[in-house]
């Protein structure tokens, strides 16, 4: 079997576990529709965010001990190594938001800063032709989709740090996702200033990610209010954020193509796009497609707001079937998101419509 296949049946034996230990009224949230490449009937596979609301399956909260166990294990088939210690530390870090923030309360939920607020749903049946799962709560979603045996998608996959760097014992500092921030700036300060004059799209950061929560990206694109990334969203049409015109996305990338960086800023871009990309695990991670330089040549690399630490900032990169944004603006530049999408078929979903045509013309 390949690797992508080895993750597969790896996710199809953990979720069966999981979903074997519940009972009627835990497997009724812990389950849902599986994958179709209907929009309409596909609907909620296809609903993340990353804010602190309903994520949508069983929260860890409501489950044994046993059963978190389980699902966490179903968690790490979807993640590199490092990956499932980056979104355990994040989900850790709601107790430290807790204390930051002096111990918040809200009506509608017991705990608002909750580590096991965290959500799980399996679409489908494990082990089915097509199949899928979702893991989310705050700064975290990470969605997996299972075709034939294989794994193919996964993504959308968010990770955020709140905060983003807290301290510790010894003068240490915890930093989830640092270098991805770091790696960034390194390139873009080294950039000759013509180059960086095309890098740096605007000296004002964009308040959150340009593409926000929505299912499927697109050209023109422009970051959403935080009340719209939420499950209890008022329905309808959200307008834009104002004043970010200048990061829309657009098409064709903006921003400097790798093709223009030297030997160290292509070494540096590399090592950035790994600490996107190998989020997933070895075989299902696209990171080695950039060892070819035709490949690396192809992305973008795109800022805005300010190139010194700690101050608000955004990042973007750009090239066929790849997009990674990050922000860094909130709480005084202390409170980070990150996300790597497909926008050719995050969910699966362009995967998922050539599926349904080839059987249904059999």
């Amino acid at each position: 079997m390949t690797t992508s296949e080895t993750v597969a049946a790896a996710m199809a034996d953990a979720a069966a576990a999981w979903l074997d230990t519940l009972d009627d009224d835990r497997l009724a949230t812990a389950r849902g529709d599986g994958p179709t490449g209907d929009a309409g009937a596909d609907a909620e596979r296809r609903r993340w965010f990353y804010t602190p609301t309903d994520h949508g399956g069983a929260t860890l909260a409501a489950q044994t001990g046993v059963q978190q166990q389980r699902a966490m294990r179903l968690v790490a088939s979807g993640l590199s190594e490092a990956g499932y210690a980056t979104v355990a530390t994040v989900m850790g870090l709601e107790n430290v938001l807790d204390r930051t923030q002096d111990w918040p309360t809200r009506p509608y939920r017991e705990r608002f800063r909750d580590p096991a607020l965290y959500h799980l749903r399996v679409f489908g049946d494990p082990g089915a032709r097509t199949w899928g799962w979702r893991f989310g709560g705050h700064h975290v979603s990470v969605n997996a989709l299972v075709v034939d045996g294989r794994v193919a998608a996964a993504t959308p996959c968010f990770l955020g740090a709140n905060p983003a760097a807290t301290p510790l014992l010894g003068g240490g500092v915890a930093r989830p996702l640092g270098p991805t921030e770091d790696l960034a700036r390194e390139i873009v300060r080294g950039l000759p200033p013509e180059l960086a004059g095309a890098a740096v799209l605007s000296s004002a950061a964009p308040p959150d990610l340009v593409t926000a929560n929505r299912p499927l990206v697109a050209p023109g694109d422009r970051p959403l209010p935080t009340s719209a990334i939420r499950r209890e969203s008022p329905p309808g049409p959200v307008d834009p954020v104002d004043g970010t015109e200048t990061v829309t996305l657009t098409g064709a990338p903006r921003g400097v193509p790798a093709s223009a960086l030297d030997d160290r800023g292509r070494d540096l871009l590399r090592r950035l796009l790994s600490a996107y990309l190998d989020r997933a695990p070895a075989g299902v991670s696209p990171a080695g497609r950039y060892d070819d330089d035709a490949a690396l040549d192809e992305v973008h690399l795109a800022w805005a707001g300010s190139l010194e630490a700690g101050e608000p900032h955004y990042h973007r990169l750009q090239g066929p079937r790849l997009l990674l944004e990050w922000d860094n603006t909130q709480d005084g530049a202390d409170h980070a998101h990150s996300v790597w999408r497909d926008p050719e078929n995050d969910f699966g979903v362009d995967l998922l419509d050539d599926h349904h045509r080839a059987f249904a013309h059999r």
